[in-house]
C-alpha cells in the first residue's frame, strides 16, 4: 500500500520529505510485525537483536561492550537486556577469568533453540522484505548505507 493511503495524506512537501516520512512509517511498521511475531516467544526486538548477536559469537562469549557496540539499536540498556535474557536462562554469564572487571555473556543451547525456533517463523530474517527480487533488496541496503553516508 502507498504511503499517502496508509497515512492519509495526499500531498507532501517534496519527494524528500515524502521519503523521509516513509522510511520512517515502514521501519516502525517493521518493528510492530515483528514484536506480534516475538511475543508468543516471550522475546521482545532488543532481546532477539542480542541473542542474535551472541549466536554470531558463538562458541565464544561477548563482553557488555561488545553487545552495545553491536546492537541495532542504541538506546537500549544491554545489561538490563542481559538481566532478562539470563532470568529466562537464554544466556550465561561470567566472570572472565583473566579480568575481573569484565563479564562474558554465553547464549545457551536454550537460547539458541528458541532462536532457531523464531527464525524459521520469521521466514530466515526477510519478514516484510519478502515482496523484494534479491536485486531490490541489495538496491534498498545500498540506498539506506547512502543516508546515513
Amino acid at each position: 500500500m502507498k504511503i499517502e493511503e496508509e497515512i492519509k495524506q495526499s500531498t507532501f512537501k517534496n519527494a524528500y520529505q515524502k521519503a523521509f516520512i516513509n522510511v520512517v512509517y515502514t521501519a516502525n511498521w517493521l518493528q510492530q510485525k515483528q514484536s506480534a511475531l516475538f511475543k508468543p516467544y516471550g522475546v521482545t526486538l532488543p532481546q532477539y537483536n542480542l541473542l542474535r548477536i551472541l549466536k554470531g559469537q558463538y562458541p565464544k562469549p561477548a563482553t557488555v561492550n561488545l553487545l552495545i557496540e553491536r546492537m541495532l539499536d542504541k538506546t537500549s540498556n544491554a545489561s538490563r537486556i542481559v538481566d532478562k535474557l539470563e532470568s529466562k536462562e537464554l544466556v550465561t554469564r561470567t566472570q572472565c577469568p583473566t579480568d575481573r572487571r569484565t563479564v562474558d555473556i554465553l547464549i545457551t543451547e536454550k537460547g539458541l533453540h528458541l532462536l532457531q525456533e523464531m527464525e524459521a517463523t520469521t521466514t530466515g530474517g526477510q519478514f516484510g522484505l519478502q515482496h523484494l527480487s534479491a536485486e531490490e533488496a541489495e538496491q534498498l541496503s545500498h540506498l539506506l548505507d547512502k543516508i546515513r553516508g
